[in-house]
């Protein structure tokens, strides 16, 4: 395993297999020389963070796949937005930018004004890029030994959300930009993992992939990507509070199996 400031890599052990996974959200790390500008109940507990995805995750390794998960809270920055502020939707839901301003529910993060231009121009040169960075070596790493390989971007949110839409969301949502972001014999081998298993599935609605998945995948190129939003109820207790173990286990037993049969999958495309 190794650690830095900006991200942690779990690389594979044992066969390698063509995916790396993306935790982009799970970090709470808040640099000491920025807390002061927040609000304090705003990072009292960070409730926008992908709680415990990394923990969903943490078979990757053993078999074969990298995992990279960011350790700065969205709050300082998000990995998952167009650093040139183009939104990823446009059908009047509450938007979050590449250094927030407010939290999913609408709610000011900061004490005073937000972060200016320019912060978040150091932002982005300091915290951002380098992640993205890191996405493409790993993804070039394993290009050189695979024809195809899979960036799976690992996300969850809290079950409703009325900011974003009035009703909860479906409990597993797959996204690739419209069938644009990975070839449809993986989407297809994804959807059967993911809508047979006792959750509600939805694919590209209401998420589509963020700017993670519509940056990396490339499909024409043999570099394809995938993003799965989950309910933080499919493995926390129903409060969103705290880890729920039999539901957690269910739900890495899910995202083994399926990330298994994509990985297989890759290898026969």
């Amino acid at each position: 395993m190794q650690s830095g400031r900006l991200f942690e890599i779990r690389r594979p052990r044992g066969r390698r297999r063509p995916i790396v996974v993306s935790v982009p959200h799970g970090g709470t790390l808040i640099p000491a020389e920025l807390r002061a500008a927040y609000r304090p109940e705003a990072i009292a507990r960070i409730d926008d963070t992908d709680w415990f995805v990394e923990r969903l995750c943490a078979f990757a390794p053993e078999v074969g796949i990298t995992l990279i998960r960011a350790e700065l809270s969205r709050y300082v920055i998000d990995l998952n937005r167009d650093p040139d502020g183009t939104p990823l939707y446009h059908d009047g839901r509450t938007l979050t930018e590449v250094v927030p301003s407010i939290t999913f529910l609408g709610e000011p993060i900061y004490r005073a004004a937000p972060p200016d231009a320019a912060e978040i121009a150091r932002r982005t040169e300091r915290y951002y890029r380098p992640y993205h960075k890191q996405l493409r070596t790993m993804l070039d790493e394993l290009a050189r030994d695979f024809r195809h390989v899979l960036l799976w971007d690992a996300h969850s949110i809290r079950r409703r959300v009325e900011t974003i839409r009035a009703e909860p969301f479906p409990e597993l949502i797959l996204g690739d930009r419209d069938g644009t972001t990975a070839d449809r014999h993986l989407v297809q081998t994804a959807q059967a993992q993911l809508d047979n298993r006792g959750f509600s599935f939805a694919y590209n609605e209401p998420f589509k992939g963020g700017q993670i998945t519509r940056a990396f995948g490339q499909p024409a190129r043999g570099i394809h990507a995938l993003q799965l939003e989950m309910a933080k109820t499919n493995y926390m207790d129903d409060c969103e509070k705290e880890w729920h173990e039999a539901r957690g286990a269910r739900v890495q037993a899910l995202l083994a199996d399926t990330l298994t049969a994509l990985a297989d999958q890759l290898e026969r495309l």
